[in-house]
């Protein structure tokens, strides 16, 4: 007996207790997890009967911790915590694995369909709504499984299988749920490969602008060029810009893949007419970050393109992501003279709302209301009901995706000011764009 009445052996297990459990839930941590992992695999060993281990995810977690408090985010961890108690199968152990992530081992899921049912089954425990006294709060929830031994037979291979198998639920949005397979493993070192060949290219400036023709449809005279983003790997070969810019925003780095384009976009454009405008796309985060504005006016500034020549276009997506600090970005580059065109106008579910809350100059009518106007009556109404708005609002508009003559003399015939697609030119480098402005543009200065 010690001097304080307390055993030295009872000490020693509260110590072990503590070492093997989440001081806020009361629920296992980690190590309690790899023990119980090695504990079953080890008892399998013989006859390798599958089990299976989960890591699930609160969705959009921080910002709720942000908005509400610490006190209120540790109250929500713990309601997740008994909620996931009261729900696992017999037999499952349930730990809080790291900050808002849980693990779970369950020792009678065998195989794919039965993981995918308990993840369905805790995703709709996990959103029904959070109780903080005077509010509540509504959560969703990512899964990701692994199957023993199919997915790792250590307890470190199959955590990372989890972990894997989570990083793709994340990747294909809120609440979704995901089991491991060799496939997935496949394409997330390929996107990962991808990712570092990207990361690569962005420093040694190997990303390259293209850039698309905007005409005046009355006469076919170009006033603008749009910068599209091309990456030509060595080893890849053509990467789409579908595919690597979605990449660079996911892996954090669109800001700088931005700055350089933007950058080599404004260089080619001091070659033009000054009257001829470049046009370059801003990716949702950036207008989640508040140093956008200065970033561009800066960029513009070192090549000595003035703001007034550059027109930005945003997507309605993209505006909602973080409306506020995108309305204060806006405003502070149209202060100097840059203009905003909303992109891809049609296809959102809140149009009419961002033209009343949002300043535009330039509103771009998406293709798919377009390559079909002269087939499809409701796409010809449609068109000509976004025209009437914005001539009453005087925004100007350009039709995307015009790739016909018909199509071009509909439009013109509508009352459409401007338009681009593949009947005007497609996407090219710098020096392949002089040359087509030598042909399109007389007041042009040969080069």
């Amino acid at each position: 007996m010690s001097a304080n009445g307390v055993s030295p052996q009872v000490s020693k297990k509260e110590l072990q207790a503590m070492a093997y459990s989440d001081p806020l839930t009361g629920l296992g941590n980690r190590h309690r997890l790899r023990d119980k992992v090695r504990l079953l695999a080890a008892e399998r060993a013989q006859d390798p009967a599958p089990f299976t281990i989960c890591i699930a995810d609160l969705d959009g977690f921080k910002p709720i911790n942000d908005l509400f408090g610490i006190e209120a985010g540790d109250e929500i961890l713990c309601q997740v915590a008994h909620r996931l108690k009261a729900c696992v199968p017999e037999g499952a152990t349930v730990t809080r694995h790291d900050g808002d992530e849980f693990a779970f081992v369950l020792p009678l899921i065998f195989e794919r369909s039965g993981a995918e049912r308990i993840g369905q089954m805790m995703r709709d425990v996990l959103s029904a709504p959070y109780d903080l006294g005077d509010r509540h709060v509504r959560l969703s929830a990512s899964f990701g499984f692994a199957v023993y031994p199919f997915a790792g037979d250590e307890f470190e291979t199959l955590l990372e299988s989890a972990e894997t198998a989570l990083y793709q639920s994340k990747r294909r949005g809120r609440g979704q749920i995901t089991v491991y397979t060799r496939e997935i493993a496949h394409e997330m070192k390929r996107t990962t490969q991808l990712e570092q060949a990207l990361r690569t290219a962005v420093i040694a400036d190997a990303v390259d602008a293209h850039f698309q023709p905007i005409v005046r449809l009355v006469d076919g005279v170009t006033v603008g060029f749009e910068a599209l983003a091309r990456w030509n790997d060595p080893d890849l070969g053509f990467v789409a810009p579908s595919v690597f810019v979605p990449l660079a925003e996911e892996r954090g780095f669109i800001d700088a893949l931005s700055e350089t384009l933007l950058r080599k976009a404004a260089e080619a454009a001091l070659s033009w007419p000054r009257d001829v405008f470049l046009s370059f796309n801003l990716s949702s985060a950036q207008l989640m970050d508040p140093g956008t504005s200065e970033s561009i006016l800066s960029i513009l500034h070192r090549v000595g393109l003035a703001p007034h020549r550059l027109e930005l276009e945003i997507t309605e997506t993209a505006v909602m992501t973080s409306a506020e600090t995108a309305e204060r970005i806006l405003a502070d580059l149209r202060g100097q003279g840059v203009k905003i065109s909303l992109d891809d106008f049609g296809t959102g579910q809140s149009s009419l709302g961002r033209l009343r809350d949002f300043a535009f100059d330039k509103v771009k009518i998406d293709r798919a209301f377009v390559s079909q106007i002269t087939t499809d009556r409701a796409s010809e109404h449609i068109v000509k009901a976004i025209l009437a708005m914005c001539d009453g609002l005087g925004l100007q508009v350009v039709a995307e995706g015009i790739e016909s003559h018909a199509d071009a003399e509909k439009l013109k015939g509508l009352g459409c000011e401007m338009g681009q697609g593949y009947h005007y030119g497609r996407p090219a480098d710098a020096a392949s764009t002089l040359v087509y402005l030598q042909k399109h543009y007389r007041e042009l200065v040969p080069v």
